[in-house]
């Protein structure tokens, strides 16, 4: 299992390497680069599964069914 994402920001293309939690998922996350708060899009748990480049925990070991939304 992965525990490490690029964030990358919807709004100014900032990327950021972020640890993800391995037993919750993160709904918010504030951008370094421009302090935009991203939510997870539409049917997706975290702001991982959104704009990661790997998935978190949760979705990693169980795919979409095992998300914590």
């Amino acid at each position: 299992m992965q525990v490490e994402s690029i964030l990358t920001c919807p709004k100014c293309g900032h990327q950021s390497v972020e640890s993800m939690p391995t037993d919750a998922c993160q709904f918010f996350y504030d951008c370094k680069g421009c302090g935009e708060r991203l939510k997870p899009l539409a049917g997706d748990c975290c702001v991982f599964c959104s704009y990661g480049s790997i998935p978190c925990p949760p979705v990693q070991e169980n795919g979409k069914d095992g998300c914590c939304s």
